[in-house]
Parts: C-alpha cells; structure tokens; sequence
C-alpha cells in the first residue's frame, strides 16, 4: 500500500537534494547524467504536495503507491454532507510532464450515479479543461491543492444538474429526486463502501 502525503513529498525532496550536491559535486564541463535531472513538474510538485497536505480538506485522503512518483496518486473523498455522504470515492490522478501548462488527468475509479461523473470515470469539472470558454478551465496559477477541492466539491456545491455529464442522472433528478436519492444510495452501497 502507498504512502501519505508527507512521507512522499518528503522522500522526493530529499533525492532532489541529494541529486543537487551529486550535481554541484561534478567537475565543470563533464558530462551530464540524465539520470539525476529533475524535471520543472516533478520540482513543483514537490511544494504543491506539502500544499496540498497542509491544506487536505477534512474529506480527503490523498495517497502515493510510489514515494519517488509524485505525479501518480490516488485520492479518496468521503463527503460528510449531501448525497452521497455515506460513501467513499475513488480518484486517480496523474500529472503529465508538461504540467503546470496543462491540467493533470483524474479518473474516477468508483461507479457513481452522478450527474458530472460519468460512470465509466470521466469527469465534467471546469478547472480540469485545458480550454474553457468561460475562463473558468486550467490555468498554469492553479494548483494540485485546486484539483482535490474542486473534486471535493463535486459532492456538495459544484454539484451540477444544469450542465451534466451524465445527463440520464441530471434528468433523473429532475423527475423524482427521491428516486434519484435511493439509486444514489444503491450504488454507494454496492460500489463505494
């Protein structure tokens, strides 16, 4: 099993210093190891993920399979209110090499009867768009600290049903919401325990 938020990013910071001095500690003009560079995405996730442990929402359990891979963890979400309260949800995140100029890439990896996740773990949430009309998409001043409220969110007040994934769910709310609220509570029973 992964590791917590602080043991990875601390693992991690401590190669990229270790890397540092094995660097400075080369003669100038020799040849350069690719091996010990370290890459603008993995240096900023390095402050991202103290960041984002420092300020994980109450809900949230974000974890890290490989401590010298900051750029792949899973995160859960356990919403203490709404819907879906009683369940736990599944996210896989992963930040690819051209981060922060482009958003990283989430997957919901717990079935959900939701009307912005669709079932098959795509995700409608605006800040995860890398164009986005309404200036409301990815922009490189967001953060991983952004990503893991905005999907936090998606439970509770980003929960949208005018502009839907998964239209049958948003349609489904529209005709019997309390019917909604017992499929809802079925698939958490089934899928997100």
């Amino acid at each position: 099993m992964g590791r917590e938020c602080g043991a990875a990013m601390l693992t991690l910071a401590s190669k990229l210093k270790r890397d540092e001095g094995v660097k400075t500690g080369r003669p100038p003009g020799g040849p350069s190891d690719s091996s010990h560079r370290v890459s603008i995405r993995d240096r900023l996730l390095i402050k991202e993920v103290a960041e984002l442990e420092a300020n994980l929402p109450s809900t949230c359990k974000a974890s890290f399979p490989d401590e010298n891979q900051l750029h792949h963890f899973q995160l859960a979400v356990s919403p203490d209110e709404g819907y879906y309260q009683s369940g736990t949800f599944h996210f896989e995140i992963d930040v690819p090499e051209a981060y922060n100029m482009v958003p990283p890439k989430v997957k919901c990896q717990t079935r959900i009867w939701h009307p912005n996740i669709a079932e098959t773990g795509e995700i409608c949430l605006s800040l995860l768009r890398e164009h986005s009309i309404d200036g409301t998409g990815w922009a490189p001043t967001r953060t991983l600290k952004d990503v893991v409220w905005g999907l936090n969110s998606l439970f509770t007040d980003l929960l949208n049903f005018d502009d839907p994934l998964n239209i049958d769910a948003a349609e489904h709310h529209l005709r019997d919401k309390e019917d909604f609220r017992n499929k809802v509570q079925d698939y958490i029973k089934h899928y997100a325990r």
